[in-house]
């Protein structure tokens, strides 16, 4: 008779035994979805702003050093001699046609020398001329056996950086930077406009030269510079005609009289 509540404290006993073992069960069933909720949360079904976002690639900047444009342009500038006068110019198309400054081979059209930047000399004959712009483009009798035109540009920024690539004073294949200047500007003096302004050292023998920006293309080809003491130094401000004007417009009347290079 005494072991009936025995047996039903055992049986209470094991049911709250049970009941606990449910809360167990219970309570270790919410700490797995506990466990996987944080789970997905921290991984792909949660809040973004948690997870790390990827660095974006850096976009690959066209700037180039001097050194690289005139590693790139050099084998495109050619010089040109004409009696006793030195000039530069640039090779602008597969043929081999060079845009120099009109100034440089004007009368001259039987005695033109090119000079290659591989070192072939051959005769050239003139074979376009613009004296409006100050510019002219020669057709080379020979060419060096790798051809390399430049690239021709367009935009043009004040501020910007340039390149100019030439023969000042006979001293070939010389470059010197500056920035544009300026715009649509006339030379002094001069009847040439349109120009581009810029400081990039420049002297007799630069004439025909390119003007190049930052990606080494040709802007401009070099045309005068500024010589307000007479004495054909360097003042810090020379001009260009922009290479769209140089190939694209035509004219006629004397290039302008300003100081020539």
């Amino acid at each position: 008779m005494e072991r009936a509540p025995q047996e039903a404290d055992a049986v209470e006993t094991r049911g709250a035994g049970a009941g606990r073992a449910r809360r167990f069960v219970v309570a270790g069933g919410a700490l797995v979805v506990v466990a996987l909720l944080a789970y997905w949360l921290g991984s792909s079904g949660g809040n973004n702003s948690e997870r790390p976002v990827p660095s974006p690639t850096p976009t690959p900047t066209a700037t180039l050093a001097a050194s690289e444009v005139f590693k790139r342009v050099g084998p495109s500038v050619a010089a040109i001699e004409t009696g006793k006068s030195l000039g530069t110019g640039v090779i602008a198309a597969e043929d081999g046609t060079i845009v120099t400054a009109y100034h440089v081979v004007k009368g001259s059209n039987k005695d033109v020398t090119v000079t290659f930047a591989d070192g072939t000399k051959t005769k050239a004959a003139v074979v376009s001329s613009n004296p409006k712009r100050d510019v002219a483009t020669l057709k080379p009798a020979k060419l060096p056996e790798i051809v390399v035109p430049a690239t021709l540009g367009g935009a043009v920024a004040v501020g910007a950086p340039v390149t100019a690539i030439g023969n000042p004073l006979g001293l070939t294949y010389s470059v010197s930077t500056g920035v544009v200047s300026g715009l649509n500007r006339s030379a002094e003096k001069g009847d040439l406009s349109g120009l581009i302004q810029f400081d990039a050292s420049v002297n007799p023998g630069s004439s025909g030269g390119p003007l190049l920006d930052a990606r080494g293309l040709v802007i401009g080809i070099v045309v005068s510079m500024a010589d307000p003491g007479g004495d054909e130094a360097f003042a810090g401000i020379a001009f260009a005609v922009p290479i769209g004007l140089a190939l694209g417009t035509e004219g006629d009347g004397p290039p302008g009289d300003g100081p020539q290079i």
